[in-house]
Parts: C-alpha cells; structure tokens; sequence
C-alpha cells in the first residue's frame, strides 16, 4: 500500500510540474505556429509571383530559353501540404 502511495504521490507531482511547463511553453509554441503560417504565406505569395514573372519573361523571350528549360525551374518545390509516400 505504501508503494502506491508512493507512486501516487510521484505521479501528482510529475502532472503538476507539466501542467505548469505546459503554460509556460504553450502560449511560446502558440505566437511560433502563427509566425511560421505567417511566413508561409508570405514565401507562397512570393513564389506565385516568381512564377508569373517567369512566364511573362517566357511568353515575351521565347527564344531566350531553350526547350523545357521553364517547365523544368517553373517550381522545384516540394508540396509540403501532401503526406509523404
């Protein structure tokens, strides 16, 4: 009996040190999930820009870039949105 005492009384202990690493860690992970969606954003605003520009320089200079050359650099990126194979 005194055993699970013991252990009960270990096991309140480690939930009321998480609870209180979970408040001070939680409202930090919160503001650095928005900041990472923020920038995320941001590089897909950028990228869509890239992309059209890269476009319209192909449709005003076709013969500035050999064939395929733009289907090829047109967007390199992995889709992180999908789940991997």
């Amino acid at each position: 009996m005194g055993r699970l005492q013991d252990s009960n009384a270990v096991l309140t202990h480690f939930n009321e040190y998480s609870e209180r690493c979970f408040v001070e860690v939680s409202g930090d992970f919160a503001s650095k999930t928005r900041l990472l969606k923020s920038m995320k954003a941001d590089l897909d605003h950028i990228f869509t820009k890239l992309r059209e520009m890269k476009a319209r320089l192909a449709a005003t200079y076709p013969d500035a870039f050999p064939n395929g050359a733009m289907s090829k650099t047109m967007d390199q990126r992995p889709d992180l949105e999908s789940p991997l194979d």
